[in-house]
């Protein structure tokens, strides 16, 4: 791949990646988004718990793609966690791993929680 199109492609993960954290975490509190939100919030913790099996828990194939992408770039020393990556990044602060899985599933099941709820909740309406 060029220079080009690895930076491009870089760019597209930061703001694909963050985006779908975001909708993952938000995306059940919209009825028209509720669905879509349920699927993406499964494929997540699809690729966590049952791809985790053969390549570690918690495992991200758009982590793994991102940071093949980044190390290409010259980037090194990436934690395990897009989170922590993307803390690190924004703030210059490098929590520490408990914290960030801690916050990280806590947070994901809360969201699979309300975004089941109110999946079955539309529809028995």
């Amino acid at each position: 791949m060029t220079e080009f199109v690895l930076h491009l492609a870089n760019y597209y993960f930061y703001t694909f990646h963050a985006v779908l954290i975001l909708f993952n975490l938000f995306g059940w509190m919209y009825p028209a988004t509720r669905k879509v939100n349920l699927i993406t919030l499964l494929v997540t913790f699809g690729s966590w718990f049952l791809l985790g099996l053969w390549k570690g828990w918690g495992y991200c194939f758009l982590t793994d793609w991102h940071y093949q992408i980044l190390h290409a770039l010259g980037e090194r020393g990436m934690p395990p966690s897009y989170i922590a990556f993307l803390v690190e990044k924004l703030t210059g602060w490098q929590p520490g791993p408990w914290l960030v899985n801690t916050f990280t599933v806590g947070l994901a099941i809360l969201a699979l929680m309300c975004s089941v709820w109110v999946n079955i909740r539309s529809r028995n309406l």
